[in-house]
């Protein structure tokens, strides 16, 4: 099992991830371009030789996720830096592909006394160590997890998943919609987990807030023609009102879906087209069936300094994901100075007012799940514009 050390010296901590009951908004990250110096070391003593709380980073630093594993142990690089966490160091320990090396890199760490683990990237990866927790637990020395999984199914008790998990961007921009006076919905999804979710969500949350869902279509994800697919959706979505139809299809696919749809008279200036966080990378603007559509997703203006910055850090762009590891470490270095030896419990890390972080404000539950502050961007030309602001604190919750 690969596994780094990654420690830094007399640094003080700053406001990136701060209770959002001290502070109204998201603060911003430090501007200065930091030149990280980090000390990497074949193993890592069970405590460190400066008295630093350790902190587990469990990556995919082998297979086929190790170039974006990279990119989380840069972002974590340089959360250390800029926010100046003076009482943590960081052990990362390679997760892989696969949950049996999840497991053995929890229990790796464990046997080195980190104080929290941030990773595995992985949804069943992160399922896995359910049950390690619970253990952790049992023998009085609870050794919670957040993960970078935006699986919700893989979140229970002292396993949160980090990453923005798709349906609650359902229902934002739902809920956008619905503002906006569109009343009628459809949806026009592969027929994956994936697809199925998004439209077992969109169906339920129209429902709630009083809307109806007129038409599903789930279309075969390996078929390479959606013609008949969309034809079908096109005769089931007629009637009267303003519509707006669900696409949770990624940018290698969703020029066919769009094709398929424009050539069974769909006009998008007649229908609302809404979506994911799928569509959060650089160019979906481009395509002519999505000008004027919406999705909900952190507000990417929060994290353009981060990327700025670790551009000019490391050479290359993040990997979107890589803002997780970057809150996760800052998280990590608050919680490590709310007493003597750091605060790590469920209850700390459960702070009903959240958390503020480059990609907005988040909070977890006791249950697992994470919740976001989530913005609504409109796609316009080859760029997005925040048309409906995340809300920079969260109301009391019902959870």
């Amino acid at each position: 099992m690969r596994r780094s050390f990654l420690t830094v010296a007399a640094l003080t901590l700053a406001a990136t991830a701060l209770l959002l009951g001290a502070c109204g908004d998201s603060p911003s990250p430090q501007t200065s371009t930091p030149t990280p110096s980090v000390t990497v070391a074949k193993t890592a003593p069970k405590t460190t030789a400066s008295g630093k709380t350790r902190i587990a980073l469990l990556l995919p630093l082998s297979g086929r996720a190790a170039p974006l594993g990279q990119s989380l142990q840069q972002a974590a690089e340089m959360a250390l830096f800029d926010n100046g966490a003076k009482d943590i160091a960081l052990a990362a320990y390679d997760s892989g592909d696969s949950a049996e090396m999840a497991v053995q890199a929890y229990r790796k760490a464990k046997s080195e006394g980190a104080a929290l683990v941030l990773g595995p990237l992985f949804g069943t990866s992160a399922t896995a160590l359910g049950s390690e927790v619970r253990q952790s637990a049992g023998q009085g020395r609870a050794l919670n997890v957040i993960s970078f999984s935006n699986d919700e199914t893989a979140a229970q008790p002292g396993v949160w998943v980090m990453g923005i998990a798709a349906p609650p961007q359902v229902r934002r921009v739902v809920d956008h919609a619905i503002a906006q006076g569109i009343k009628r919905f459809a949806a026009f999804a592969p027929h994956t987990p994936y697809g199925e979710q998004m439209s077992r969500t969109l169906d339920s949350h129209v429902a709630v807030r009083g809307g109806t869902v007129v038409a599903i279509e789930l279309y075969d994800a390996e078929s390479l023609d959606l013609t008949a697919a969309a034809r079908r959706l096109a005769n089931e979505i007629k009637g009267e009102g303003k519509l707006a139809i669900l696409v949770p299809v990624a940018p290698l696919r969703l020029s066919a879906a769009l094709a398929s749809l424009a050539a069974a008279g769909l006009d998008s200036r007649a229908v609302q087209f809404i979506g994911t966080g799928v569509w959060d990378v650089g160019g979906i603007g481009q395509e002519t069936m999505l000008r004027g559509a919406w999705y909900a997703a952190p507000n990417p203006a929060q994290r353009a300094d981060f990327e700025r910055r670790y551009l000019a850090t490391y050479g290359r762009p993040p990997q979107r994901l890589a803002t997780l590891a970057y809150d996760a470490v800052a998280l990590a270095g608050h919680l490590a100075r709310l007493r003597p030896g750091g605060d790590f419990s469920a209850e700390a890390i459960t702070n009903v007012n959240g958390w503020a972080g480059v990609d907005g404000a988040f909070r977890f539950f006791a249950d697992g799940r994470v919740e976001r502050a989530l913005a609504v961007i409109e796609l316009q030309g080859d760029k997005g514009t925040v048309i409906g602001p995340a809300p920079a604190t969260f109301a009391r919750s019902t959870n």
